[in-house]
């Protein structure tokens, strides 16, 4: 199907894809009628997992017929209270469906997105032919496993096919000979195709390289007949010199850029330099630094954000919680604080750091202290950011390739005047268990922000931790 075209940072709400997607089909006029019959319909069956990513997923599949086991409401249910993206997804498709079977029964084939489009149900958990119960246990998955393999038997016309980002779960359904995908709407096609933010150009005339010293910029079309992507980077060589430049659409030039110091964290290589001035930059509003552990993607963000903190009213620092043994920061004790500390030590780190770079009686020092006891820097929940609107503020989102594109949107969403957004991660390290390189929220904001005058991006390939952090991502 064809790629979702929508909002750069917008999660994909019009059109769906999944591994094969059939051609348009013509829908039955009741809306009580038996679901779409013609040689290549489908019906796409959806697990908890696929509504708790994309709310509006069921509408997204174009002419096709969906259906949701009764067991994924059950589910649903046990999501619908709470702060989370996830309890939002919930309680807006439960509102969805109420509206929707505002006039019919839910085990009625229900009209979704008009004539000539797909239709939607509810699958009752009826024994089926195939028992996946009794096959793999009694649990919520394998009955939803049931429902579908009941509707392939109903509905022996159709194509049934499972949708779910739990991948045990496609693993069981193609053991039972039911079809099962990923929900594939907004995930990116190739990782390794992914928008990388900078170039390095050899052969560059020496004169052009000596313009950039001796003025700070030069014409593009000396460099690039074409423009290239809005603020992207470039190492520039010539035979015996280079330089580092960006495009700066606004003036339609490359500009010089230098490796500044910031708040006494010097870059140590043309990637790092290249985010640090992102960041550092008034025009540039919404930031994104990809690499693996130990490129310095949290430091920088942080020390950017120190050094223009007469700029800004407070600095915010947060990470989305991924939680040990599926136990919430509920279970842990005390206020909101305490429960967040463990999960942000990372964050401490990057500050303790930068805090050592000064001596314990220098202004520098004692200021950063007074800015975590004033609450100029602070740590705050992702889950309580909903329905916010964030002024005159940095925010630093660190690992963000475990949030989904919806999460990712919703933080932008909430931005005010005067406000930067730095997302920083690994699309290679993902730590919760229905995201993937392709599917998170990072990858997505890097492919569809990608040459907006607001947004930069960078990806660091070299490691700064140490020899033996580099020894671990090269070796081990």
């Amino acid at each position: 199907m064809p790629k979702n075209t929508k909002d750069p940072v917008a999660p994909p709400v019009v059109e769906a894809k999944t591994e094969k997607a059939g051609k348009q089909t013509k829908a039955t006029k009741k809306p009580t009628a038996k679901a779409t019959t013609s040689k290549n319909s489908k019906v796409f069956v959806l697990d908890t997992s696929v509504i708790l990513y994309d709310h509006s997923a069921v509408q997204n599949f174009k002419e096709h017929d969906v259906a949701i086991p009764i067991t994924v409401l059950e589910e649903l249910d046990n999501f619908k209270k709470g702060n989370d993206i996830k309890n939002f997804e919930a309680r807006e498709f439960i509102r969805f469906i109420d509206k929707l079977s505002t006039e019919h029964m839910l085990q009625e084939w229900l009209p979704l997105n008009g004539k000539n489009k797909g239709k939607f149900k509810v699958l009752m958990n009826n024994a089926a032919t195939k028992d996946a119960t009794a096959i793999f246990g009694d649990k919520n998955d394998h009955q939803i496993l049931n429902a579908a393999l009941q509707l392939q038997v109903e509905e022996p016309q159709h194509k049934v096919v499972l949708v779910t980002k739990d991948i045990n779960l496609r693993l069981k359904a193609r053991a039972l000979n039911l079809i099962a995908e990923d929900y594939e709407t907004g995930k990116i096609q190739d990782v390794n195709e992914l928008y990388t933010g900078n170039d390095t150009l050899e052969s560059v005339p020496a004169a052009v390289i000596n313009e950039l010293y001796e003025n700070g910029s030069c014409a593009i079309d000396k460099v690039l007949p074409t423009p290239p992507t809005d603020n992207h980077y470039f190492v520039l060589k010539s035979f015996k010199n280079s330089v580092l430049a960006y495009y700066n659409q606004a003036e339609k030039q490359l500009e010089r850029v230098d490796k500044q110091l910031a708040y006494g964290v010097k870059p140590r290589n043309a990637e790092q330099a290249f985010a640090l001035h992102a960041i550092m930059d008034p025009r540039i509003k919404l930031i994104s630094i990809q690499g693996v552990a130990g490129t310095g993607k949290t430091l920088l963000a942080l020390a950017g954000a120190l050094e223009q903190r007469r700029d800004y009213k407070q600095i915010y620092l947060a990470r989305p919680v991924v939680p040990l043994s599926n136990k919430d920061i509920g279970y842990l004790p005390g206020d909101i604080k305490s429960k967040l500390n463990p999960y942000m030590e990372p964050l401490w780190d990057n500050l303790k750091y930068i805090q050592n770079q000064f001596s314990e009686t220098s202004k520098e020092f004692q200021k950063l202290r007074d800015m975590v006891d004033l609450e100029k820097l602070m740590i705050t929940p992702l889950a309580y950011i909903r329905g916010r609107s964030l002024s005159n503020i940095i925010f630093i989102v660190d690992e963000a390739q475990n949030l989904t594109p919806h999460e990712v949107k919703t933080i932008i969403t909430r931005a005010g005047e005067n406000t930067k957004i730095i997302f920083t991660g690994d699309i290679y390290q993902i730590d919760t268990p229905y995201l993937d390189s392709q599917s998170n929220g990072l990858s997505y904001l890097i492919d569809r922000a990608k040459n907006h005058p607001l947004y930069a991006h960078i990806t660091l390939l070299k490691g700064e931790r140490s020899e033996l952090a580099n020894l671990a991502n090269e070796l081990l």
